[in-house]
C-alpha cells in the first residue's frame, strides 16, 4: 500500500521513476545503459516533479534570507525555511504505507546536479499524521542553480522497518566458499581476457562490445543461476481516486 493523501494545491506531480537519464543517453553508443545495476536503481520508486521553472542563489551565508528564488510561476516551488544554505520543498500530499513500512525520501537517482545536492530521510509513514519537505543543500555559494519545469525533485520507495537491523553483517575470506571461489576466479580470467581482446581490432571482443552475463543472470558458463532475475523494473502509476468536487 502506498497512498499519497492530497493535502494542498494538486500542482505536484508523482510519476514511476523512468530508466533513461539525459547523461546516459548522451554516453557513446548510449553505453551507460548496459550496467544493469545502473539501470534498475534508475526506475526502482517514484519520482516528484517541479511544477515551475525557478532559480536559486545561496550567498554563503547561514541565513534565511541567503537563498535569493526567481521562479517563473505565480509561486516558487521551494522556500527557504531552515537557513544554512538549504533549498525546501514543501509537498502537498501526506503518504501512507501498511504497517511498519517506511517511506525512504531522497534525490532524484542518477540524475546529479551542480552545485547542490539532495539531502535524504526516512520517514514512518505507516502511523505519522505529519507532512514533510524534500530538502537540498547547496554545495558552493554564487553559483545560480536551475530547477526546470517537470524536473523531478524528489524520489520515494518504501522499505520495510527493521529489516537492516535484523541484518547480520560479516567479513570472511573467500576461500572459505570454495564454489564461489571458482566462479569469481573464472570471471576474474574471462573479464581480463575481454579486456586486452577489447584492444585487438575485429577481435570477438569488438564485436560483442561488453560481457552480458549479469545482465543476462548467467555465470561465466553461460548457464542460467539467477533467482528472479529482471533486468527492467516498471511500477505502478499512482491512481487518481477523488469525488467530483475534488475533481473540480
Amino acid at each position: 500500500m502506498l497512498i499519497a493523501f492530497i493535502v494542498g494545491k494538486r500542482d505536484v506531480e508523482l510519476r514511476p521513476a523512468p530508466l533513461e537519464r539525459d547523461w546516459m543517453d548522451a554516453s557513446g553508443e548510449r553505453f551507460a545503459y548496459r550496467c544493469l545495476p545502473l539501470s534498475i536503481a534508475n526506475a526502482y520508486g517514484w519520482e516528484i516533479l517541479c511544477p515551475s521553472e525557478f532559480h536559486a542563489v545561496w550567498d554563503g551565508s547561514p541565513g534565511l534570507n541567503a537563498v535569493k528564488l526567481i521562479s517563473s510561476g505565480e509561486r516558487c516551488p521551494a522556500v527557504s525555511h531552515f537557513g544554512h544554505g538549504i533549498l525546501t520543498f514543501p509537498l502537498p500530499y501526506l503518504f501512507r504505507t501498511a504497517s511498519e513500512i517506511d517511506l525512504l525520501v531522497q534525490g532524484p537517482i542518477n540524475r546529479p546536479k551542480d552545485g547542490i545536492s539532495p539531502l535524504t530521510g526516512i520517514i514512518e509513514t505507516d502511523w505519522s499524521p505529519y507532512t514533510f519537505t524534500m530538502n537540498w543543500k547547496f554545495t558552493r555559494s554564487g553559483h545560480s542553480v536551475c530547477f526546470a519545469q517537470g524536473e523531478p525533485f524528489c524520489h520515494i520507495f518504501p522499505q520495510r522497518r527493521g529489516e537492516l537491523e535484523m541484518l547480520r553483517p560479516e567479513i570472511k575470506s573467500i576461500d572459505e566458499d570454495p564454489e564461489l571461489k571458482e566462479q569469481y576466479e573464472a570471471w576474474k580470467l574471462s573479464r581480463a581476457e575481454f579486456n586486452r581482446q577489447l584492444r585487438i581490432p575485429e577481435s570477438s571482443a569488438r564485436s560483442e562490445r561488453w560481457q552480458k552475463n549479469y545482465h543476462q543472470g548467467r555465470n561465466v558458463a553461460g548457464k542460467f543461476i539467477a533467482t528472479k532475475h529482471r533486468t527492467r523494473v516498471v511500477l505502478r502509476k499512482f491512481a487518481l481516486s477523488l469525488n467530483d468536487s475534488e475533481r473540480r
